[in-house]
């Protein structure tokens, strides 16, 4: 069905099936690969939680504790993409200052915060119960 202004639906959004999926992967990975060129702190990130991972999975802890610890981590990298995602809209629409911008950004900014403050708290209660 062609996109009117009675059907504004997308075009992306009448693949079916398999090439649906394949659109999907591939912009995931235009997702990603546009992240680590152009966000540093995505970078940052992802160094970090590889460390992490490893450091997590060698750790003598439950399961589902080195899956807590991973994917806290994880969360940290989604948030992050979400914020980037924010900050491209905010800054498609206008690169001009103004007040919902910086709220829109700033907000977005205290997401990822939020974030590593509760990764940092999952670690801090796995590791303490385990050797403390």
């Amino acid at each position: 069905m062609p996109r009117t202004m009675e059907n504004p639906i997308s075009e992306f959004k009448t693949l079916r099936g398999l090439e649906r999926i394949g659109a999907a992967c591939r912009n995931t990975w235009d997702g990603l690969r546009w992240a680590w060129r152009s966000e540093a702190a995505f970078r940052q990130e992802v160094v970090l939680i590889v460390i992490a991972t490893v450091v997590a999975l060698l750790l003598p802890v439950s399961g589902f504790q080195k899956l807590a610890l991973v994917g806290v981590l994880v969360v940290v990298l989604v948030v992050e993409l979400i914020n980037s995602a924010i900050e491209a809209v905010v800054d498609r629409i206008s690169l001009e200052r103004h007040p919902l911008s910086k709220a829109a950004k700033d907000l977005g900014s205290a997401a990822v915060a939020l974030t590593l403050l509760l990764a940092a708290a999952t670690w801090a209660v796995v590791l303490y119960n385990r050797f403390v």
